[in-house]
C-alpha cells in the first residue's frame, strides 16, 4: 500500500510538472536597453496571449551589443531591443542581427522607420525638438527660434554632450540633408551659443532651462513628458514649451527605439512573433500612454501630454542614413569642439 501510494504521488507530480512545462513550451530571450518598467507590461501581455515565456535581461545599450558579440554562437539572445537607430545600425554592422521577412511588420511600420533588408524595426518614435522658456522669451526671440546659430542665442542654449548618440544622430541627419560644409557651419554656430559646457542628460537640460541657466534646450519630448507627470519635476516642466523646427521644410528630427532578431537566436520564430506583437494596436497604444513616445504605427493616438505639444511634421529621412553617417558626424562635432 505504501509503495502504491508513493507511486500514485509520483505520477500525479509528473502530470502536474508536465502540465506546467506545457504552459511555457516555448520561450524567448530578450536583451533590452529599455528599463524593465518601460517594457515588461507588454512582455507580460505577450506571454498571457501566446503562452510563450519571456526571459528579460536589461542593461546598457552598447554593453548589450558587446555582450552578444562576445557570446558568439553560444549567445542565448533572441531579440535585441535598444534605443536610437545608431545602435541598431551598429548591431547590424557587427553581425549581431539577422534579417526577417514579415508582411505584418512591413505593413505596420513606415519604410523610413525600419531597415530595408529587415535587420531592425522601429517600435516607437522619439522627437527631438527645441524647448524654450515660455515666460522669458519675447517676440523677437520667438521670431528666430528656427535658427539656433543666430547671435541672439549667444550663451543661451543647453544641450548634452557630443558623446551621446542622440546628438550624433541629429547631426548625422543634418549631414544627410545639407552636406558636410553647411552642417559644420551649423554645428560651430550652435557650439558658440552654448550657455555652459555640455553635461548631464536631457532632463538636466530641461531643469537648467527652467532655472534660467539657458533659454533654449535640445531634448527628446518624452523626457519633458515624463517630468510633466512626475511631481518632483512638474514645476520645472511647467516653465517649458515646445518649438517644432523645420515645419515648412524637412520636418523635425526624429529617432526610434527599435528591435531586431539576434543572429544566433535559439528561438527565432518566437522572437519574430514578439516583434510583431509589439507593433499591434494595443501594444503601441500602451507605449504611447505609458512612455510618452510616439507610436510607429500610424493611426494610434498619442498620450494627452504629447497631444498638448501639438501636431508636427516629422522628418522622413530613412533612418539607416543616421547610422551610415554616425562616424562622420562625430568627427565633425569634435572639429567644432562640441565636447
Amino acid at each position: 500500500m505504501r509503495f502504491a501510494a508513493v507511486l500514485l504521488w509520483c505520477s500525479a507530480w509528473m502530470l502536474v510538472a508536465g502540465q506546467s512545462t506545457a504552459v511555457f513550451s516555448a520561450e524567448v530571450n530578450v536583451y533590452s536597453a529599455r528599463q524593465e518598467e518601460l517594457i515588461k507590461p507588454v512582455l507580460d501581455d505577450f506571454t498571457a496571449s501566446t503562452g510563450i515565456r519571456v526571459n528579460l535581461i536589461t542593461g546598457n545599450a552598447d554593453e548589450l551589443i558587446t555582450r552578444i558579440v562576445s557570446e558568439g554562437r553560444n549567445s542565448p539572445a533572441d531579440l535585441l531591443i535598444t534605443t536610437d537607430v545608431g545602435r541598431l545600425y551598429r548591431a547590424k554592422q557587427q553581425q549581431v542581427l539577422q534579417p526577417q521577412q514579415s508582411e505584418l511588420l512591413q505593413q505596420a511600420i513606415p519604410a523610413h522607420l525600419r531597415d530595408d533588408a529587415g535587420y531592425w524595426f522601429g517600435l516607437t518614435v522619439r522627437a527631438r525638438p527645441v524647448l524654450y522658456a515660455a515666460k522669458r522669451l519675447d517676440e523677437a526671440d520667438k521670431a528666430v527660434l528656427h535658427d539656433l546659430t543666430h547671435e541672439r542665442w549667444s550663451g543661451r542654449i543647453c544641450v548634452r554632450s557630443s558623446g551621446h548618440i542622440y546628438n550624433q544622430s541629429m547631426v548625422a541627419a543634418k549631414l544627410a540633408h545639407h552636406g558636410t560644409a553647411a552642417t559644420e557651419q551649423w554645428v560651430r554656430g550652435l557650439v558658440r551659443n552654448f550657455a555652459r559646457p555640455p553635461r548631464g542628460g536631457d532632463r538636466d537640460q530641461i531643469r537648467a532651462l527652467a532655472a534660467g541657466v539657458c533659454d533654449l534646450a535640445i531634448a527628446n519630448t518624452y523626457y519633458l513628458a515624463g517630468m510633466m507627470n512626475d511631481p518632483r519635476d512638474q514645476q520645472a516642466a511647467a516653465e517649458v514649451a515646445v518649438y517644432w523646427p523645420e515645419q515648412d521644410r524637412l520636418g523635425t528630427h526624429i529617432n526610434i527605439s527599435g528591435a531586431g532578431v539576434a543572429t544566433h537566436a535559439p528561438n527565432p520564430a518566437a522572437a519574430l512573433q514578439l516583434l510583431e506583437f509589439m507593433v499591434q494596436q494595443d501594444s503601441q497604444q500602451w507605449y504611447a500612454e505609458a512612455n510618452h513616445e510616439y507610436p510607429v504605427r500610424p493611426g494610434v493616438a498619442y498620450s494627452q501630454t504629447l497631444q498638448s505639444y501639438g501636431d508636427f511634421k516629422a522628418d522622413t529621412l530613412p533612418l539607416e542614413r543616421l547610422g551610415t553617417l554616425n562616424a562622420e558626424a562625430l568627427r565633425l562635432m569634435d572639429r567644432a569642439r562640441w565636447r
